[in-house]
């Protein structure tokens, strides 16, 4: 029999906030998290920073993409959450902050906590 492999979480939370803080100001921005639409993925592509080809998400019916965003400015998407509600659980496919809130260089801390607690 072939051993599944399993794979960890390869995402880190970097803070625990209610909203999401700038790391240069330390200004904190209230979130709102909304349904993504195919139009709001026009400018999530790899070619731009990003890792997941989220427009291929939109091919699973059962799963639905959330986009993190400050409130009043919803057309700066801060993160992307996938997910597929079941009848015990929520299924996680996939998360991603904004290829500007990644790595040490980043604008805002708290992304990927706000979508896990969204989700």
């Amino acid at each position: 029999m072939k051993r599944q492999e399993h794979t960890g979480l390869d995402f880190v939370i970097d803070k625990l906030t209610n909203s999401i803080e700038n790391i240069f100001t330390g200004d904190s921005f209230q979130t709102e998290v909304i349904v993504a639409t195919i139009s709001d993925l026009k400018a999530i592509t790899k070619k731009k920073g990003w890792q997941f080809n989220w427009k291929s998400e939109f091919m699973y019916p059962e799963r639905d993409i959330y986009k993190l965003t400050i409130v009043n400015n919803e057309h700066i998407i801060q993160g992307l959450v996938s997910l597929e509600v079941k009848s015990d659980h929520v299924f996680m496919h996939l998360i991603e902050s904004a290829p500007f809130n990644k790595g040490k260089n980043k604008i805002y801390a708290g992304v990927p906590g706000n979508l896990v607690a969204f989700a």
